[in-house]
């Protein structure tokens, strides 16, 4: 595979390599936008830190000599169990955005998630034949919410994911510190919002997408939101931001095919659950009537592999997407979704696992008893 530009391809045998090429390319405010957590950040140590404390049991002697990474999650097909998370202002760390995104998982064959707070329109998105699914966050105007989903529907995107655990934003220090603001050329490109929106003023001591969230999200909603959702789309309707098993019975109760387990990546309640210790829990609490999928921490083909194991369908990749979009625009990511996968089919086969149905049957411990 080429380099992409900013990456070198002699020093790029993981994502932590990508990660040090995206800081390289990014000035201060804008790589604290992408990395930062809110709070004292203990969650995102706490997410790296649960997934280390995995530890996979293997199989020998199954006869698997090349591992099948095929999946289907949401009722889309994907070469891996991996979709492109939700990731707002993408054009802040290049200037093609979400475009060269998509295309990269497309390239993949994975789904890309498109965020409300894209850059780009959905329709524009979608226009790159990317496999789309489209993130909502519900909107103090809900006559807009409604024009949202009937425009990702119009769109072909083959899935409705609304997250739900954003009633504010958490409090993210570093973009406080910095004044964060968007720059005039990045804009929420899905709410028509142009220059000049709380989003691009620089307020003292406070994160300007913080101000801005405040007045565009609808705070309070409830399972009676959720539910008026469900019936007005046809689409699979996925509930992003569960960790409490009984808020993943509760979203079954009100339609959803599918939620995710997460923790925001660490950018909301501090102190929260690490995604994935909460995993199993709610896996076992849905019972099979919902796909289950995960994101919060997800940096390795290894970690796809044990999320499988604890019960996942399948997992969400955000921040490592980011920096091989910072580091080298589509090629960058097309560099990060292809070592996943090759990380992904690796450990399969060193675990004894054909295909990834195969994977809920293995074992897993604690690497630390401990702990």
């Amino acid at each position: 595979m080429t380099a992409p530009e900013g990456v070198k391809a002699a020093r790029t045998v993981c994502l932590d390599d990508v990660r040090a090429a995206a800081e390289a390319a990014l000035g201060t405010g804008d790589w604290d936008f992408v990395e930062g957590g809110s709070g004292t950040e203990a969650v995102l140590a706490a997410n790296r830190a649960a997934f280390a404390d995995v530890a996979l049991v293997p199989r020998v002697l199954t006869g698997v000599a090349e591992a099948d990474t095929g999946a289907r999650m949401i009722r889309s097909d994907a070469a891996m169990p991996v979709a492109v998370a939700p990731m707002a202002y993408q054009r802040l760390v290049h200037e093609d955005g979400e475009l060269a995104t998509a295309r990269a998982a497309r390239s993949a064959g994975v789904p890309f998630v498109v965020s409300t707070l894209s850059s780009h329109r959905v329709e524009d998105i979608a226009a790159t034949g990317a496999t789309t699914w489209f993130q909502l966050y519900c909107l103090r105007d809900r006559g807009k919410n409604h024009e949202l989903v009937a425009r990702a529907e119009a769109a072909g995107c083959e899935a409705l994911m609304v997250t739900v655990d954003v009633p504010l934003m958490g409090r993210r220090l570093r973009d406080v510190r910095n004044g964060f603001a968007l720059p005039d050329h990045v804009r929420a490109a899905n709410l028509d919002t142009g220059p000049g929106t709380e989003a691009h003023r620089r307020f003292g001591g406070a994160s300007a997408l913080a101000v801005h969230t405040s007045a565009a999200f609808a705070p309070g909603l409830s399972w009676r939101d959720l539910a008026d959702l469900r019936g007005r789309t046809s689409l699979p309707l996925v509930v992003k931001g569960i960790l409490d098993q009984r808020d993943a019975r509760a979203a079954v109760d009100a339609g959803a095919d599918a939620v995710v387990v997460s923790n925001h990546g660490g950018r909301q309640l501090d102190g929260a659950v690490p995604s994935v210790r909460a995993l199993p829990a709610v896996a076992e609490a849905v019972s099979g009537d919902c796909e289950v999928l995960l994101d919060s921490g997800v940096r390795s083909g290894t970690d796809v592999l044990r999320a499988l194991a604890l019960g996942a369908r399948g997992v969400l990749l955000g921040r490592p997407v980011l920096w091989g979009l910072a580091a080298g625009g589509e090629q960058g990511v097309d560099q990060v979704l292809a070592l996943v996968r090759t990380e992904l089919a690796q450990s399969m086969t060193l675990a004894g696992c054909a295909d990834v149905g195969a994977v809920a049957g293995l074992r897993t411990e604690r690497m630390w008893a401990h702990a």
